[in-house]
């Protein structure tokens, strides 16, 4: 079954106000691993193109050349009980430590437990290979943030109590 995403359109309410929305609705131990991990990506990818969709399963924030899904580097995608950064052309990167997860013909990922995860080499190798390997080029001037649909039914954002 494939589910159509709903884009709602909320002109008086800035990018940041739902964004903010989106991350309030996770656990606050969520709400803090999100929000400094998409500050690294944005601080590591400043020009790109950033997507975001509160759809269904998750709230996804693509780093991209254009303002195209197709064209992200990375995603971050957060639900109830993790955050996981996502290459859209992962299976063609090299990844010699074996870090990348999945088995289709295209996307790899990593489960993230913060921002250090970012930071090491293995990771770091990922992203800029993911960079190089681009049909676009990363924009020069600096990016800009699209909230491109709000699914209007969702999984719940809070993990379940014990």
């Amino acid at each position: 079954m494939k589910l159509k995403l709903k884009t709602i359109s909320t002109p008086s309410q800035s990018p940041a106000k739902q964004i903010g929305a989106f991350i309030a609705k996770f656990d606050p131990k969520m709400e803090k691993l999100i929000t400094p991990l998409r500050k690294t990506l944005r601080k590591r990818f400043p020009t790109a193109i950033e997507l975001v969709y509160d759809n269904y399963n998750f709230l996804v924030f693509g780093f991209c050349t254009t303002d195209r899904a197709s064209d992200c580097l990375v995603s971050l995608a957060a639900n109830a009980h993790g955050v996981t950064l996502f290459f859209n052309w992962g299976a063609t990167l090299p990844d010699p430590h074996n870090i990348l997860q999945g088995g289709g013909n295209q996307v790899r990922w990593i489960r993230l437990e913060g921002p250090a995860t970012l930071a090491r080499p293995a990771v770091e190798a990922l992203l800029k290979a993911a960079v190089a390997q681009t049909k676009h080029p990363l924009p020069t001037e600096k990016g800009y943030t699209i909230v491109k649909s709000i699914s209007g039914k969702q999984r719940p954002r809070r993990a379940p109590a014990k």
